[in-house]
């Protein structure tokens, strides 16, 4: 089996704390992997890690076949083929949605102008959103409108990983099952998903691997049925339990297979 991601033995501290301690993680191509966990849990530093946002303090991490921030990372682009939502992003409201949209087409072309124009059709398409809402101010959209636009902007260069920070935080239940319709349909098309979320219902709806984190620590990760399985538990929320209780974790940390 390929690997999207890797992260063997990854421990990231900021200001002396311990916030990642000897993370491993295994993403197959083509899956959609989440990684769950309370807030607070270190799912953020992860996605930061990976992006190679934060350098770790040991382990080894290597995404698209390339070590992030290495000659090679920036040689050949990788960033270029990411997709980034971060949890907190918000568009530029002061900004139609069809200028947030333009804007990023143009940083993702680099000049090119054929290139600007297929991402920013792409945008509009995945955005879902109508003609008159394009045209307002996103200052005036509601959290959900937001969030489309701002997922449409992290895909519309189509990449072959997309790396979601708890994309459905706070919104609405038509809201968030649009975007875990888009979500599955990248994965349908073969393309590799990390999604984090707090939420163990919407990880047992969407997920093909699973990462319980806790405390900075990967206490499980594999497939959905085999968390099942080890902690003899009818949902992921009652595996999630059994998994941070200290009589069951795993140390050190479980690699996904």
């Amino acid at each position: 089996m390929r690997y999207a991601i890797t992260l063997q033995d990854v421990v990231k501290k900021i200001k002396d704390k311990v916030i990642l301690d000897r993370i491993n993680l295994r993403v197959p191509n083509g899956s959609l992997y989440v990684i769950a966990g309370p807030n607070g849990s270190g799912k953020t530093t992860t996605i930061r890690v990976i992006l190679g946002l934060y350098t770790p303090n040991s382990g080894r991490v290597e995404v698209l076949g390339t070590r992030p921030r290495s000659q090679r990372w920036r040689w050949q682009s990788v960033l270029q083929r990411i997709g980034y939502l971060p949890e907190d992003a918000s568009p530029y409201e002061r900004l139609t949605g069809y200028e947030n949209l333009l804007f990023y087409a143009k940083l993702y072309a680099m000049g090119d102008e054929s290139k600007t124009r297929e991402y920013f059709e792409r945008g509009v398409e995945l955005s879902g959103l109508s003609h008159e809402e394009l045209r307002m101010k996103t200052g005036e959209y509601s959290k959900g409108m937001k969030r489309r636009l701002l997922l449409a902007m992290s895909l519309m260069h189509d990449p072959d990983l997309a790396l979601l920070d708890e994309p459905t935080s706070g919104l609405d239940v038509f809201s968030s099952y649009r975007i875990r319709e888009w979500i599955r349909n990248l994965v349908r098309r073969g393309k590799t998903v990390v999604v984090t979320t707090h939420n163990m219902l919407e990880a047992e709806t969407i997920a093909d691997h699973i990462a319980f984190i806790v405390n900075g620590r990967v206490v499980f990760s594999g497939r959905v049925d085999e968390a099942l399985e080890r902690y003899r538990a009818s949902s992921l929320e009652e595996a999630f339990i059994k998994a941070s209780s200290p009589s069951h974790q795993d140390s050190p940390s479980t690699m996904a297979s």
